[in-house]
This record gives structure tokens, sequence and C-alpha cells, in this order.
């Protein structure tokens, strides 16, 4: 048994030291200030959208933070910390848009985001169909497809060609899609049917009502919720 040990340790090739990646990243520096000043010379907005931009992409990097993982782990892991994670990002963010669209409705300027009000109608439903199919075969929605590209992974970058090519076949084909199911599709916006502090409870206990199921779902398939 010593013996095989001593064999199994001998053959064992040496770590390779690790690359020092400071000078890449003061090569990503640099240009990244200069993106932003080449920027800023079009608009005074662009280098506040490129800060946000970076900084929001650092933190998916960073915390790992996956929405296909979110719908993916449940399934095949029995993990929901990511299901639960999103749940509370959904959470944060109902309270904070919420807060946006009553201001200014009670200022009687446009409520923001009401064009992204989409019609519930059989594209949606079969779009969010397929677009959950693919981004669980291609191990990352739009957001993690972008981060994966940037860590080098070859998968996401096929896929994003990809994504970009459907993206410009589906914005071709919107017109047809509106014209033939969308034009008596109904559109809900929360508010109008419950009221404003109405809407506010509805979406918050069914996010709560998602939260505690997720848990008790990774309970039940790995035995602890944490």
């Amino acid at each position: 048994m010593e013996e095989k040990i001593q064999r199994s340790t001998r053959t064992r090739a040496p770590r390779k030291p690790k690359k020092n990646q400071i000078p890449i990243a003061i090569v990503v520096t640099i240009l990244v200030v200069i993106a932003g000043v080449y920027l800023g010379l079009g608009s005074e907005k662009l280098p506040v959208y490129w800060i946000i931009g970076l900084c929001f992409g650092f933190i998916l990097q960073r915390a790992r933070f996956c929405f296909t993982a979110s719908v993916r782990d449940p399934s095949l892991t029995g993990s929901t910390s990511l299901t639960r994670a999103v749940l509370i990002a959904f959470a944060v963010t109902t309270i904070g848009f919420t807060a946006i669209k009553y201001g200014a409705y009670l200022n009687g300027q446009e409520i923001p985001g009401m064009s992204s009000v989409a019609p519930i109608s059989l594209p949606l439903a079969l779009g969010a169909v397929f677009f959950g199919i693919g981004m669980v075969i291609a191990g990352g929605c739009a957001s993690g497809t972008l981060m994966r590209v940037g860590e080098g992974f070859t998968m996401q970058m096929l896929a994003l060609v990809f994504f970009v090519v459907g993206s410009f076949w589906g914005a071709h084909d919107m017109g047809f899609w509106d014209g033939v199911f969308n034009t008596n599709a109904p559109k809900i916006f929360l508010p109008d049917v419950f009221g404003w502090f109405g809407a506010l409870v509805v979406q918050g206990l069914i996010i709560l009502l998602l939260y505690i199921a997720a848990r008790q779902w990774q309970k039940k398939k790995m035995g602890t919720a944490d």
C-alpha cells in the first residue's frame, strides 16, 4: 500500500506557476479609461453608462450570479440558493421601480417603462419556453453569456453569435408577430388592476410564496435549506 502511494506521488506533475496578470490588468484598465474618454466626446451620459455596465459585469462575475442557474439548479442539483437570490433581487427592484413609477404618476408625468408592458399572447409564451431551453443548453442567459465570453469560454462565444443572429431575426419579423397575434392581445399592468399599493402587495406575496417554496424544495432534495 505504501509503495502505491509513493508511486502515485512520484508520477504527479508539478503545478505550473500562476501567470502574473498584473500587466494584463494595467493594459485593460488603460483601455477602459480610453474607451470612457472616447464615449464622453459623444455624450456626457455614455461614460456614466459605461461605468455602470462595468460595475454590473464585475458584480455578476465575482458573485457568480446567473439567472440560468436559478431555474436550472433546482431540477438538476436541488439547490435553490441562486433562485432565492433572484427572488430577493425581484423584491428589491419591485419596491424601487414602483416608487419611480408612482412618483411619475403623482406628478402627472408619463409613467416610465410602459412600452415594456408586453401583450400576453402565444408568441410570448412560446418565446419564453424556447428562450428557457436555449439558455439552459447554452449555459447562460444574455448577461451570463456576456460574462463567460469575457472569461474566455468558447461555447459561450458560439452562443453569443447565434444570440445576435436570433435577435436580428426576431426584430426583423416583429411586425409580423405584432400584426397577427398581438393586435388584440391583452396587456396587464398590475396597478391598473389592483391599484398601486395592491399591486405591490400582490407581487410581494407571490415572491414570498415562491421564496418559501424554493426553500422547502432544497430542504426536501438536499436535506438542508442553507
